[in-house]
């Protein structure tokens, strides 16, 4: 009977367990700023993947209430955004070497500066400091035809594009 009993609750025990995992994945895509995801093909199964968090403007303004100019900003939201790459790669004329990076900038409204730091698994709020920096390259600023209300991050022709509001900050980016 004992052994029925301790049966039946670890059979239950492993439903709670499994309810709260799912629970909790599910969560993450319901955030205000849900997680998002950029990848560019590099060619012989290589490729670059930056993980995010995309926060909504919702009437803020890019350079003020959030991405304040001058200031290091995360990103993105929530957990730090990550960059991976699978090959070495030039990022705006700096040489990344194939590995797991974290992305901050610095915006400005004329140009931004984009961070890739060494250290890795910080929440997305901690800049951990120029020591920590593998590489700053400037990004060209240009406006968008329309708002973006959604932080994106994006591949396209060479390069990596940061759209929000009206601002697009761009970068070059290839396989060395």
């Amino acid at each position: 009977m004992r052994k029925a009993i301790s049966i039946v609750s670890l059979a239950g025990l492993a439903l709670v367990v499994a309810a709260l995992v799912l629970h909790a994945q599910q969560d993450k895509s319901k955030r205000p700023s849900p997680p998002a995801q950029a990848t560019m093909d590099l060619g012989g199964g290589k490729s670059i993947t930056v993980d995010y968090s995309s926060p909504r403007l919702k009437g803020r303004q890019v350079g003020g209430e959030v991405a304040a100019f001058g200031q290091v900003w995360r990103t993105g939201a929530n957990e730090a955004t990550t960059f991976v790459n699978t090959a070495d790669v030039i990022v705006g004329g700096a040489t990344v070497p194939a590995g797991n990076y974290t992305l901050f900038t610095i915006p400005n409204k004329d140009k931004w500066v984009l961070i890739v730091s060494k250290k890795t698994g910080e929440w997305g709020t901690d800049y951990p400091g120029p020591s920590n920096d593998l590489a700053r390259v400037d990004m060209k600023v240009s406006t968008l035809p329309s708002p973006v209300e959604n932080f994106t991050i994006s591949f396209a022709s060479g390069a990596m594009n940061l759209d929000w509001g009206t601002t697009r900050a761009s970068v070059s980016v290839a396989k060395k």
